[in-house]
């Protein structure tokens, strides 16, 4: 049987505790938890530890966002020896088949080396739509997946290559981390399943959507969930240090710097001075910037402690 690990970061989880976690004792394939809490204050930590004592529990002294929370998942897991790494949502569940249906697709996948990430089909809270999220990701993808249309003529095939879904349900194989590494810290939230991504793509490995597969990601059903100015604040870093663009510290440097002189030409003060202060953060940190942009070119378990 593979080791797999799950891997949950809690943050005042007491709504969907008990769904959650019961959900993974009914996996018919046995699986190890491992949770990082980053300081719940509604009872998270006591609930799980009496209620779940198989569980693993690491507790943050503060919180420390979403990708370094799960860089120590993820690190505990490899050190336990790991096979297969499984990134869940606190407002998530799975069913019992779940993972043994991701199990036979990778099984039968031809060059597993290819596989960056699986992701099962992540349904709404109500469990009769489909993530609103993973919806949109499967529009965006149409031209290459085609997935609407073999739904439609109920001839779906056992796995869609798609360019991002996310980290709500990432089925990780070993090679994947000690290929493409744990999550970039400069993330605090928002952007850090991006840019993991983007590592995945520029070590040539793939994104598998797998329709057999069914999860529960209760999350907004909505697309304007995430609040845009933090998203859009970080998708400048995103693109500085994505490995798959050349030259993109200078190309957003100019690119900042004309859009000032448009906002500065137009009177939009507000907006000019919005960006002068983004213009700011990235000379400052423009060093620091750089170095990342090199370290995430590296094959190797790049931000993690393994």
């Amino acid at each position: 049987m593979p080791n797999i690990q799950i891997i949950i970061v809690t943050y005042n989880a007491m709504k969907w505790a008990e769904r959650c976690f019961k959900s993974l004792q009914q996996s018919t394939v046995g699986v190890q938890t491992i949770v990082i809490d980053n300081g719940s204050s509604d009872g998270t930590q006591e609930y799980i530890k009496i209620n779940f004592p198989e569980v693993t529990f690491i507790q943050s002294e503060k919180n420390l966002g979403f990708g370094k929370a799960n860089n120590i998942g993820i690190e505990t897991a490899y050190k336990n020896g790991a096979d297969f790494f499984y990134l869940m949502n606190q407002d998530a569940w799975i069913y019992p088949d779940s993972i043994d249906k991701l199990l036979k697709v990778y099984h039968e996948y031809p060059n597993k080396n290819e596989i960056g990430i699986m992701s099962p089909m992540q349904m709404d809270g109500s469990e009769k739509l489909l993530d609103i999220f993973l919806d949109k990701y499967i529009a965006i993808n149409f031209e290459k997946t085609r997935l609407i249309s073999d739904f439609y003529f109920q001839t779906v095939k056992d796995y869609y290559e798609i360019s991002f879904v996310n980290a709500a349900h990432w089925f990780i194989p070993k090679n994947t981390i000690d290929t493409v590494g744990g999550f970039n810290p400069y993330f605090f939230h928002y952007g850090e399943d991006n840019e993991y991504v983007n590592r995945i793509h520029f070590h040539q490995k793939k994104l598998l959507l797998i329709p057999s597969s069914k999860v529960v990601h209760d999350g907004k059903q909505s697309l304007s969930k995430v609040d845009p100015n933090l998203f859009q604040d970080l998708t400048i870093e995103t693109k500085i240090i994505n490995p798959n663009l050349s030259d993109s510290l200078q190309k957003e440097k100019r690119a900042l710097k004309q859009s000032m002189v448009k906002n500065s030409l137009t009177g939009n003060l507000t907006q000019y001075k919005k960006l002068l202060q983004k213009y700011k953060k990235i000379k400052k940190e423009e060093e620091i910037l750089s170095e990342i942009a090199l370290l995430v070119k590296q094959r190797s378990s790049t931000f993690l402690n393994i």
